[in-house]
């Protein structure tokens, strides 16, 4: 039965009554039953991080996406649309360590009674010493307590929000479906050769004390400074280099520069001697040394920064790190230091962090004469880990790598191929898939020595002196599995850590090793090979830009390596948000504007109208202390109730006949184009197009042509025209309220609950009538409306003032509006005049205004 139509329509309570009314009634569930691939539209869906609060940012992209799944729902499609939790990863550990007070201590046992510190964050640390440390099961335990928690709060969000996700589709990459996927996959990479464990120079975090891919670094510009230090020729001259890493002279495996410079070309093939240090190292070229950056020769040291990386693999140098994990120089100085100075010298900077050894070198040097005048101020581009705030060091370590195309040219084009396959909306974002694979420098490190994410499912037999040997894997079938607690095959619990037993992998895998496979672990793959086969390739993957270069491209490339084809036929990627000074937007910047807030003020479909607005790859800047858009927004929403209670307040024609007369034909006819335009550019991912061009029809709707044919729907003329305007007017609010349905779902559905059993979310998507071509009849009209009003206003008289005559000019067609025009403008006699252009003259007032 439909709804009762309220006095005063109104935007506020309607998600809080919608919301549960859909899950009630299952409006957005997936349809299995009778599904087809060629019927079901499925969508890859962001799992956001679960670890704080929803951002602007997640808000505008997420309903982008909304909004294709609920014009495909509409378009008769049966929508495979779930929504993924992203728990596992560094900002997880971060968040849970600052919230209950707490680090991390594998050495140290479980502790079932364990109860944390804080609650909250209250009077927090962020330094290690003061806080707890609990065991690795323990510090587990709180990650998962509190992602529970933060995804009830995003939920919240969603459903605010209005999301149209299947909420019985929800999974969590740190699951028992998404670890087993996850791990399932790391194990056929292993035994098709495409994962393996190398020892190699790592990008570091000190802070975090983990490994970090290419993927996750960021550039920040560092003040610095260079040091001019003295090399010695071996026939005793000195060479010059500027270094602004002198700390690492320890570290100095040869001198470079360029094959062309014409300086040091009588040296290439020679050795120099390290200053403090006298280690021999020979003087090279290659393609990368910069003729005019310092003195145009570099020292390569293992490791300065990722060109040292290039320049030690290519021209096949010694390794001789001596940064730590933790940050600081190792103890054991380098076999090449072989003099009793240079072994004192470097026991002297053993255990020092990268500033104090650098202060004591710097010391050293001057002592010994080798340094030149005074270091000279910089700033330069230098590495970090996104999520971190010191800069990154190169140490060596053996990590786990996952094949991506940088080593193997194969891949590697195959790689290209399929962004080639994908359609991208907007097209230029392929460009910066391309450009990242192109720019690949090393295979993908997906080893990190965190706590909180998938394991890496091996263990190590360890030989008779305790040693590690070769690598243990369990089935399938015994996935998932965590090899820090669990046995590894073949042995018992007493075997583990001991000479002649086995040893597990303590290492987890990189969260993007897991949301890499959102596609697999959302569609079933293997748990449910049908639902899969349904599902994938999947019809949309919508996402930011900013991650085009990891969750984009990880994910084609294990849908490349697992399944040979791509993961998804189209890539919607939306642009970003920016502050009014055209900054973007993010929490590392502070200039983040959090949703619920937003949404409680100003209402769903308001905040829904203002990101719409928005094409793809396109970004919005937004200022909260003026939301312009989404106060244009909560003013469609509100015009949507109004309007539509106006016409419905019209007497039901007493026989559905259509429209009839010439107005209400042309305005059919518009509805036609605006539904062929709307619809053609939702196929295109248009969506701003398909919202711009149903406002812009809407308003001409309600300020012009319901104004024009209110009299003759309340009765006035013959029944005739009675039926045909009420006909038309209720015919456009049918149509209208579908074509708005994706972009303000609450106000819509409200309305259609007042003539209609059913949602409208479920309700076709409306299609062309086939009527002829729009004569301009209605614009005409609208002219000379517009043209009537202003000369009321300009005589100084109300709206509703009656006029005795009014001459009308215009082409002929504007005659068969007459009776329209006459009611609306209280006019009793029209003369007309035949002219090309409208205007309207001689307005004779039958008041005049005092």
């Amino acid at each position: 039965m439909a709804a009762a139509i309220p006095e005063k329509p109104a935007l506020e309570g309607l998600e809080a009554k919608w919301g549960p009314e859909w899950e009630a009634r299952g409006t957005y569930r997936f349809l299995r039953e009778g599904a087809t691939r060629e019927t079901v539209f499925s969508i890859d869906t962001p799992p956001p991080t679960a670890s704080g609060s929803l951002h602007i940012g997640h808000v505008f992209s997420y309903t982008h996406m909304d909004l294709i799944a609920r014009y495909q729902r509409m378009r008769g499609k049966t929508l495979f649309y779930p929504m993924g939790w992203d728990d596992n990863g560094l900002p997880t550990e971060r968040r849970v360590q600052n919230y209950y007070g707490v680090r991390c201590d594998p050495s140290l046992p479980y502790d079932a009674d364990f109860v944390p510190p804080l609650e909250g964050g209250e009077n927090a640390s962020s330094k290690a010493a003061d806080q707890v440390p609990i065991s690795r099961r323990n510090f587990i335990e709180l990650c998962e307590r509190l992602t529970v928690e933060d995804e009830k709060q995003f939920e919240d969000v969603w459903r605010t929000l209005g999301l149209s996700v299947d909420w019985a589709q929800t999974y969590r990459t740190i699951g028992d479906e998404a670890q087993t996927a996850a791990q399932r996959a790391f194990l056929r990479n292993l035994a098709r050769g495409e994962a393996y464990q190398a020892d190699a120079p790592t990008l570091w975090d000190i802070t975090f004390r983990t490994a970090v891919a290419q993927a996750e670094l960021e550039d920040k510009e560092q003040s610095a400074a260079y040091h001019a230090i003295t090399f010695h020729t071996a026939d005793g001259e000195p060479l010059i280099i500027e270094t602004t890493r002198p700390e690492l002279l320890a570290a100095c495996v040869a001198v470079v520069a360029h094959p062309d410079d014409e300086r040091y070309q009588s040296l290439f093939g020679t050795t120099v001697t390290t200053p403090l240090f006298g280690v021999p190292v020979p003087v090279v070229s290659h393609h990368l040394a910069q003729k005019d950056k310092g003195s145009g020769i570099a020292m390569i040291c293992t490791f300065g920064d990722v060109t040292d990386v290039v320049w030690w693999r290519e021209l096949d140098l010694p390794n001789r790190t001596i940064i730590g994990a933790d940050g600081r120089l190792i103890a054991e100085a380098p076999e090449a230091l072989t003099t009793e100075t240079a072994r004192a010298r470097y026991a002297e900077l053993a255990g020092k962090t990268v500033f104090s050894a650098k202060a004591r070198v710097f010391e050293l040097l001057r002592e010994t004469g080798e340094l030149i005048g005074e270091p000279k101020p910089i700033t330069h581009q230098v590495k970090f880990f996104e999520k971190g705030d010191r800069p990154l060091e190169i140490i060596s370590t053996r990590q786990w790598y996952i094949s991506n195309g940088a080593r193997d040219a194969g891949l590697r084009d195959r790689l290209v191929a399929d962004g080639r396959a994908i359609a991208f909306t907007p097209e230029h974002m392929r460009v910066r898939y391309e450009n990242w694979v192109g720019g690949l420098t090393g295979d993908w490190l997906i080893s990190r020595q965190r706590f909180f994410g998938v394991p890496l499912p091996v263990w190590y037999e360890l030989d008779a002196e305790g040693n590690r040997g070769a690598v243990i894997v369990p089935s399938e079938d015994a996935l998932p599995v965590d090899p820090a607690s669990d046995t590894a095959p073949g042995y018992d619990e007493s075997q583990r850590g001991v000479p002649g037993g086995f040893v597990g992998e303590i290492d987890i895998m990189d969260t993007w090793a897991t949301s890499s496979l959102t596609p697999q672990i959302a569609g079933g793959w293997e748990r449910d090979p049908e639902l899969f086969d349904l599902v994938f390739p999947y019809s949309l993957r919508s996402q930011g830009q900013d991650i085009i270069r990891t969750w984009l491209f990880s994910t084609v490339l294990r849908s490349e390596l697992e399944h040979g084809r791509v993961p998804w036929a189209n890539a919607g990627i939306s642009g970003f948000i920016v502050d009014p000074d055209r900054k973007k937007m993010s929490k590392s910047k502070g200039n983040v504007v959090t949703p619920a807030a937003m949404l409680d003020e100003h209402g769903s479909d308001a905040v829904r109208y203002w990101a719409a607005s928005s094409r793809l790859g396109t970004d919005a800047a937004f200022d909260p202390q003026n939301p312009k858009q989404i106060k244009i927004g909560r003013r469609l929403a509100i015009k949507v109730l109004n309007a539509a209670k106006f016409v419905y307040s019209f007497p039901e024609p007493q026989t559905d006949s259509g429209a009839t007369t010439p107005l209400d034909l042309d305005l059919t006819a518009e509805l036609d184009r605006v539904i062929a335009t709307a619809t053609a550019a939702f196929d295109a991912f248009d969506h701003a197009r398909a919202l711009e061009t149903a406002e812009q029809f809407f308003w001409t709707f309600c300020d012009d042509y319901l104004e024009l044919v209110k009299e003759r729907a309340y009765g006035a003329g013959t029944p005739e025209g009675q039926a045909s305007a009420a006909s038309t007017l209720r015919g456009a609010v049918d149509v209208l309220l579908r074509l708005f349905a994706p972009f303000i779902p609450f106000a819509t559905e409200e309305v259609w609950s007042w003539t209609h059993e059913s949602s409208v979310h479920t309700a076709p998507w409306p299609t062309v009538t086939g009527a002829p071509e729009p004569s301009g009849l209605l614009p005409l009209v609208s002219e000379a409306l517009i043209g009537i009003r202003r000369a009321k206003t300009d005589a100084k008289a109300s709206q509703k003032t009656e006029v005795v005559s009014a001459t009308i000019s215009g082409p002929a067609a504007l005659r068969q509006a007459e009776e329209d025009l006459k009611a609306v403008g209280r006019i009793a006699r029209i003369d007309w005049v035949e002219s090309a252009e409208v205007s309207v003259s001689d307005i004779v007032l039958a008041e005049q205004p005092a």
